[in-house]
């Protein structure tokens, strides 16, 4: 009975040990298996703006496509314009294809807090409003709002007119708060071309609008029978918009930026647009 019992007792032991070293053993795998996971988690986090738009090969760029001269469809169908080969040439500099999103106006920052996009090339404007949400690269296009009315139209002849007027505006554009300042009535518009149709009806008193804007439509039909009659004193920046915190790929579209300017590559798209040098 006595040397059962301790056969019993052995055999016990036994087991034990042997489900303490399976224990650590599946422990330590656990473990490697938790730290192995932690380290993708970690490199994926860790991987920058600029490091994920190389590794993709392209640069995700959200644009609207119906804001001539800056980004529209031509005859062919084709997406150009000022903004548009300003980005293709940043995305060449960047080694990267560029891969154009069309988004509507009001769209274009819901886009971007998606990160549907990596920047937007759009003529955003810079304010305090957006920085404090936003990062910019350096402006790359200067403008001036003015004031668009009908030709017949001899009641509205600067911003002050504006009190209680009908203005043609996207709900989103800095352009909007100079209307509203002013004691306009805003009607919501998608865009420029929007706002020019609504204008040409007479539906609408005015747009405060893009000055460049108005000087290509005027080139492009000279008898619009459209008239600035104002134009805003402060000159707005226009620049490239980036979620915050992408401080490397901001800095790498800055270097593109200088370096086209500085070989003469942004001249030659500014003339092709506007005939002169548009960064100031």
């Amino acid at each position: 009975m006595k040397k059962f019992s301790l056969l019993t007792l052995m055999l016990a032991f036994t087991m034990v040990l042997l489900a303490a070293c399976g224990g650590n053993a599946n422990n330590a795998a656990s473990n490697n298996t938790a730290a192995d996971s932690g380290e993708t988690a970690n490199n994926e986090t860790t991987q920058s703006a600029l490091e994920a738009v190389k590794a993709s090969g392209k640069l995700r760029i959200g644009t609207e496509g119906t804001y001539a001269p800056f980004t529209f469809h031509d005859a062919s169908g084709n997406l150009t314009g000022f903004d548009v080969d300003i980005a293709r040439e940043v995305s060449k500099r960047l080694g990267v294809e560029p891969e154009f999103i069309e988004t509507q106006w009001d769209g274009m920052f819901a886009g971007l807090d998606a990160k549907r996009f990596d920047v937007v090339f759009n003529q955003v404007s810079i304010n305090e409003e957006r920085q404090a949400k936003y990062a910019f690269s350096d402006p790359y296009i200067v403008s001036k709002a003015v004031l668009i009315v009908h030709q017949d139209n001899n009641d509205i002849k600067g911003f002050a007119d504006l009190k209680g007027k009908k203005s043609a505006q996207s709900l989103t554009s800095n352009l909007t708060e100079i209307a509203k300042s002013n004691g306009a009535e805003i009607v919501g518009t998608e865009g420029f071309n929007q706002a020019i149709d609504l204008l040409l009806s007479k539906r609408v008193d005015a747009t405060v609008n893009d000055g460049l804007s108005f000087l290509d439509l005027k080139t492009q039909r000279p008898d619009v029978p459209l008239k600035s009659v104002a134009e805003a004193d402060d000159a707005a920046e226009s620049a490239a918009l980036f979620n915050k915190g992408n401080d490397d790929l901001v800095e790498a579209v800055n270097k593109a930026l200088a370096d086209m300017k500085a070989d003469g590559t942004y001249l030659t798209i500014s003339k092709k647009y506007f005939g002169e040098d548009v960064s100031k």
